[in-house]
């Protein structure tokens, strides 16, 4: 029964990710989907940083703690001496802990319990890591008081925590890119074979404007960009595409938890920015790797000492890439490279 409950949350939550919720729609949503099995008085999600653990934003559910308490709950997060945070959780292999199971001495004088949840009647705590390929990105706690979380809802919330991740990690995209005035995002949800099973109306928009140059140019490269997610550690694929026009977009693929071989890839379409397209520059004028690393710090704006100790290599060394790569450019200066180079002058047209 549980294992079953545990799968339909999955692919409840999966159905979430391509719709192009932002994160604290889509968190507002797997509240109530999550609520279905595992009880609670209170429930806090967090979306993280993946890359500093840090809470961006906060979701709660249909019950919010006191006001007075918000203050404490933070600053408990981020105390040293505070067993089963949010980055801790995310750094561990199983990313799913109870309060209860820490040694007694650690529970008596837990600062979230005993500054938080005590005063509210609450007694029990669980919380999850939204954790997918290696990186988190996000959070919950669940608290009630009366009586214990099971092992049943540990397990439950440890086999739907990675497809909350990763559908957490589509919706990030979602708010990146600040779609408003009714513009939704661009979004392909794909089949195995990387056949389409769900277009968005902006995205169908791309699927023509591709389909421009050559007729099913879009499901070939849907595929591709399926084939990649795939095969990537990382569980993510990026790839850059030339529309009719000379312009360019980058197709990203994502994959999404799922249980057998009908797992799918969402994959999201945007235009390109100069952040997408100076890497592929510097590789276009056959830069080596050093040279590309340097030019990048130059764009950075970094002087020659800084570059050198960031890069462990002497400023000589620096300046001799940096007169390559002039060469290769077709430039005599830094600031006509940047001028070339600049990610902010490189735009999808």
């Amino acid at each position: 029964m549980w294992e079953g409950r545990a799968r339909a949350a999955r692919r409840d939550i999966a159905a979430l990710a391509t719709s192009g919720m932002g994160v604290t729609q889509l968190h507002a949503a797997a509240i109530e989907v999550l609520e279905q099995v595992v009880g609670n008085d209170l429930t806090c999600w967090a979306a993280m940083d993946p890359g500093t653990l840090v809470i961006s934003s906060m979701t709660s559910g249909r019950v919010h703690i006191p006001a007075e308490y918000e203050p404490k709950l933070a600053e408990t997060e981020y105390a040293a001496d505070n067993p089963n945070s949010f980055a801790e959780l995310a750094r561990r292999p199983y990313p799913v802990a109870r309060l209860s199971d820490l040694p007694y001495r650690e529970v008596v004088r837990h600062r979230r319990l005993n500054e938080v949840w005590r005063p509210l009647g609450i007694e029990y705590e669980v919380r999850a890591a939204f954790t997918v390929d290696g990186d988190c990105w996000g959070a919950a706690g669940f608290v009630r008081g009366g009586t214990e979380f099971t092992d049943r809802e540990v397990e439950f919330l440890g086999s739907v925590a990675p497809a909350i991740g990763a559908a957490t990690r589509v919706a990030v995209r979602t708010d990146a890119h600040g779609y408003q005035g009714g513009v939704g995002p661009s979004i392909v949800v794909t089949g195995p074979s990387g056949e389409p099973r769900a277009v968005t109306s902006a995205a169908q928009s791309w699927q023509d404007a591709l389909d421009e140059i050559a007729p099913g140019r879009f499901n070939t490269l849907l595929r591709a960009v399926v084939t990649g997610t795939r095969a990537a550690a990382t569980g993510t694929f990026q790839a850059r595409v030339q529309t009719a026009t000379g312009g360019w977009v980058v197709m990203q693929g994502s994959r999404l938890i799922s249980d057998d071989d009908q797992s799918e890839v969402v994959v999201t379409i945007e235009p390109a920015s100069g952040r997408h397209l100076v890497g592929m520059l510097l590789a276009a004028y056959g830069l080596t790797t050093r040279e590309r690393e340097i030019c990048l710090e130059v764009i950075a704006g970094r002087p020659t000492a800084d570059i050198a100790d960031r890069l462990s290599i002497s400023p000589h060394t620096v300046q001799d890439h940096l007169k390559a790569a002039f060469t290769k450019v077709g430039v005599r200066s830094r600031g006509e490279l940047v001028a070339t180079l600049r990610p902010d002058d490189l735009t999808y047209h």
